[in-house]
């Protein structure tokens, strides 16, 4: 089955592109939830000619994305957080860092980066020391920031 993308949907595409998905996904999930229509031949051509008004504008978006990746590369972001002390406890984290505290910590510095787009290599961290982040700022762009989880005076 043929559909159109509505919205972004996780590991399956972007807005506007056309996926192949199964029949029950599309007809179950996908259409009667906004995600998706059907991609019929008159939904084509208005989707094309859709992407061909929208394809000026995204390039200003684009260069606005790429301004904030280079920005957000020259970050050095360090999220203070309990940690146990001792031999024993070493440099583990009383509970864990997420996404979320690293877009709160993005926002601190005045970069508003939505948390899903956000992915921790490693998921959710649990000591201290540098870690990696991916942050897709744009279905083309997206910046790999390193930033570091210190222990809270």
């Amino acid at each position: 089955m043929e559909l159109i993308l509505k919205q972004d949907v996780e590991n399956l595409g972007f807005k506007d592109d056309i996926v192949t998905v199964k029949n029950g996904y599309g007809r179950n999930f996908l259409i009667p939830q906004g995600h998706a229509v059907m991609a019929t031949a008159s939904a084509k051509k208005v989707l094309a000619e859709t992407l061909k008004q929208r394809a000026y504008k995204e390039k200003t978006i684009i260069e606005e994305a790429e301004k904030t990746a280079q920005a957000l590369k020259a970050l050095e972001i360090k999220i203070a957080a309990k940690a146990g002390t001792g031999a024993t406890a070493g440099d583990k984290l009383f509970g864990s860092i997420t996404n979320m505290d690293l877009a709160n910590a993005l926002k601190n510095e005045g970069h508003d980066v939505d948390r899903k787009y956000i992915s921790i290599v490693g998921g959710n961290i649990k000591r201290l020391g540098q870690y990696e982040a991916a942050i897709r700022l744009h279905r083309s762009v997206t910046v790999d920031m390193t930033f570091e989880v210190i222990a809270e005076a």
